[in-house]
């Protein structure tokens, strides 16, 4: 059975305008898209997407970014999305992340890491919804 995970590719990625070649290392990596839009956060949508963060000292910052231009939130599916999405992302900080991840190859920092990926299955389901209907979703289409 397939599982499914969230991309969000964050508004440094769209401002570097790396929509294209991040969807393509997507694609490439045997996920299939579920859904995708482009949308701008705001401060109420963003505050509810981390919500999980609202204690942190960087959260007010994370907010700012998140809302400071578009983001595209896209819905993935694979066998084993979660994990194999996290290892294609790599490690939230760029310097740490493994050579040909989508943050080595682009993220300049630690806060501006290009993309987000959901860390859980419960938390992908969760954040799909945040972003996506269910009529939104491509699952009752023919493939």
């Amino acid at each position: 059975m397939n599982n499914r995970t969230l991309a969000i590719i964050k508004p440094d990625g769209v401002r570097k305008n790396l929509v294209g070649q991040i969807i393509r290392m997507i694609t490439d990596s045997g996920f299939k898209i579920k859904a995708v839009k482009m949308t701008r956060l705001t401060k109420d949508s963003a505050s509810g997407f981390y919500e999980i963060h609202k204690e942190r000292n960087f959260f007010n910052d994370l907010i700012q970014y998140m809302t400071s231009g578009p983001v595209v939130p896209i819905a993935l599916e694979k066998e084993n999305a979660v994990e194999d999405f996290r290892k294609l992302i790599g490690a939230t900080d760029p310097a740490k992340a493994a050579e040909g991840t989508i943050r080595k190859l682009f993220a300049k920092d630690i806060t501006e890491n290009v993309i987000h990926g959901s860390d859980s299955d419960a938390n992908a389901a969760i954040e799909i919804s945040h972003f996506f209907s269910r009529k939104e979703l491509l699952e009752n289409y023919p493939e």
